[in-house]
């Protein structure tokens, strides 16, 4: 006999193994929907029970039971992960998401770079203000990308513009709140900025897997990360070092092509306005080149970064499971 967390996230059962395989074929429940069986302490994800492997193979394809309602209670399903131990292993979510993205390449890189791309238009188009009110909707759609490879179920590249279709305004405002607020908090005392910042890192995709409203999956985030605040931290930077790295290079690239076109133009003692527009486009131009440049690597870094995140996200607010040696 066993017991199951259904799609609301509320247990149900004792059920027998039987009636478990008829519903994994309906599609009610899938790989990752965690059961308890009598006798166990501890519930575990579906396909950790080598008795049912055959009905979950059969269903590959089929849609997945956990994305097709929210919890019905989200203030008991939030009390239910807030009562679980925490941890985040920093290594273990690198190593998982390396790993990912070998034997997905394709598709990760591809939504990714789609998703890139999408957003620097909206960038540059409208001085950050587009990006600015839809980057919570892509992001939450690309998160699902990662989100169902990491369970074993299909997606494709596609599924990057499911945050459209699937809580479209509490995804909007998840983004634009959160940026917004984390940006306040830069502004006027750096430390808060940065503590929301990496707290609310998990606010998008659990609105668009869970399908909270906004706020409560921004306070869920923030509670939860605020446990393993420090080695969060530490994963969002090794994760994007290589990003991290280019931003500062830019930086230092930047200020030293300015500094010597501007004392070329001293020492030339040209002082017209035709010289002094020719050496301003020539600083304006080697920036948008640095710019840009940074933004190719983080092109480049973003699918292993998201990777890693995806996995610490299934570790902090999925089902439990033992690490593997």
């Amino acid at each position: 006999m066993y017991k199951v967390i259904g799609a609301d996230q509320k247990p149900y059962g004792p059920v027998t193994a039987e009636l478990l395989r008829q519903w994994i074929a309906e599609g009610r429940i899938n790989a990752q929907t965690s059961v308890l069986p009598d006798g166990a302490t501890d519930w575990q994800p579906l396909a950790t029970f080598p008795e049912f492997a055959d009905a979950l193979q059969a269903q590959t394809g089929a849609p997945p039971a956990a994305a097709a309602l929210p919890p019905l209670d989200p203030e008991a399903w939030t009390a239910q992960i807030l009562a679980q131990p925490t941890q985040l292993q920093i290594g273990r979510c690198l190593a998982r998401s390396w790993q990912l993205l070998t034997a997905n390449a394709g598709l990760l890189c591809g939504a990714t770079a789609l998703i890139w791309l999408i957003r620097l238009v909206l960038k540059n188009a409208s001085c950050g203000l587009g990006d600015l009110l839809l980057n919570g909707v892509l992001l939450g759609g690309l998160s699902l990308v990662f989100l169902k490879r990491i369970r074993g179920q299909a997606a494709s590249v596609s599924d990057a513009f499911a945050g459209f279709s699937l809580a479209f305004g509490q995804l909007l405002l998840t983004g634009l709140v959160s940026n917004l607020l984390s940006g306040v908090g830069v502004c006027f005392c750096l430390l808060p900025g940065v503590y929301l910042f990496v707290a609310w890192r998990f606010a998008v995709p659990l609105v668009a897997d869970k399908r909270l409203e906004f706020w409560s999956a921004m306070e869920l985030s923030r509670k939860v990360v605020t446990r393993v605040w420090f080695p969060m931290l530490g994963l969002l930077v090794l994760a994007f070092l290589p990003f991290l790295l280019s931003i500062v290079m830019v930086q230092i690239a930047t200020q030293a092509s300015t500094t010597a076109l501007v004392r070329d133009l001293v020492a030339s003692g040209d002082l017209d306005f035709a010289h002094l527009f020719q050496v301003t486009m020539r600083i304006f131009w080697a920036n948008i080149l640095y710019v840009l440049a940074s933004q190719f690597v983080l092109l480049l870094n973003l699918p292993f970064a998201l990777g890693a995140l995806m996995y610490a996200y299934e570790d902090l607010f999925g089902p439990r499971t033992t690490p593997s040696a």
